[in-house]
């Protein structure tokens, strides 16, 4: 049994995290979040030490570390929000913990060699999650593409519209600087997908990159891409009502519709998992997509000949 801590409890993502701590027959020992409604821990653990300031957070932790072996701490999952995480990989490998970071990794690619420099020194890992690799609709797929001739290339559509109220703009998540934009907090686990899937990019033109919608054409290795990202209510293709679906999600490779839903809310359990048996993913595994949206939230908006997915023209 290892022990867990974890940063963000109060936050959307925490829940999974906390099952698969759960599930995977592990104890959580410790959680922070300036959020004090941390209810949610009581569905999962009983007894862990809770607290809203983070420099008491750190201390606790610290602390564990100089007492008897079992109290110590073997890893941090990591649920803040996205411009903290780059810190808090760095707090748990200074404590002797591995990292179980949420998607995006870090912001920017060079904080990446950092973080492989402190790998290196404290001989500890930093992972991460990318649980849509695990789906087996997208290994199958995947063998396919690998087995294919050499030189062919597929045509694909990716559409992922996620409604979101106005709260979403005033939270840290519509903060540029906090969340990378929308093409990094919403679209980072499906362009990670995508150059899993089809190889490095060749070419990257932003036709639209807007505060509630992006778009644009990537040519990989392996395939030509034309892709939309929303959180505007508006751009959904039915009627939305509080309380219901309010997701559109659609990956189209040669004209197929690609099962990938399931692989959003089921697989973090897998991906703790593969992690506790030395097989997760890491920085290395993370760093081309990282690069993608660092690239995309810098490119000029507009230029460039490649095809424009139909939600854009």
């Amino acid at each position: 049994m290892k022990n867990f801590a974890i940063t963000g409890v109060s936050g959307y993502i925490a829940p999974r995290h906390l099952r698969a701590i759960r599930d995977t027959g592990n104890r959580l020992i410790a959680a922070v979040d300036p959020n004090d409604s941390a209810g949610i821990l009581d569905s999962y653990f009983t007894d862990v030490a809770f607290f809203t300031e983070f420099e008491r957070f750190d201390r606790h932790i610290e602390k564990l570390r100089h007492r008897s072996q079992g109290e110590s701490l073997d890893y941090l999952s990591i649920c803040s929000p996205n411009h903290l995480h780059d810190a808090h990989c760095r707090l748990a490998l200074r404590v002797g913990a591995d990292a179980i970071c949420e998607k995006p990794l870090v912001l920017n690619p060079w904080n990446l060699d950092a973080l492989e420099e402190i790998e290196r020194e404290s001989g500890k890992r930093i992972w991460t999650i990318l649980q849509l690799r695990l789906l087996p609709s997208i290994i199958e797929l995947k063998q396919k593409i690998d087995a294919a001739p050499p030189g062919t290339r597929h045509h694909v559509k990716l559409s992922y519209i996620t409604g979101r109220g106005p709260w979403y703009r005033y939270s840290w998540k519509g903060q540029h600087e906090k969340s990378g934009g929308i093409a990094t907090n919403i679209g980072i686990h499906l362009f990670d997908l995508l150059l899993w899937l089809f190889g490095p990019v060749q070419k990257n033109e932003v036709h639209v990159m807007e505060r509630e919608r992006a778009g644009g054409f990537l040519a990989l290795e392996r395939a030509e891409i034309v892709w939309f990202l929303s959180i505007d209510m508006k751009d959904l293709p039915f009627e939305p009502r509080p309380g219901e679906l309010t997701t559109f999600r659609s990956i189209l490779v040669d004209g197929q519709e690609l099962e990938f839903t399931k692989g959003f809310t089921d697989l973090h359990t897998r991906v703790y998992e593969e992690t506790l048996a030395g097989r997760g993913f890491g920085i290395a595994d993370a760093r081309r997509s990282i690069e993608l949206v660092h690239q995309i939230r810098h490119a000029p908006i507009g230029r460039g000949e490649g095809p424009r997915h139909p939600s854009l023209r």
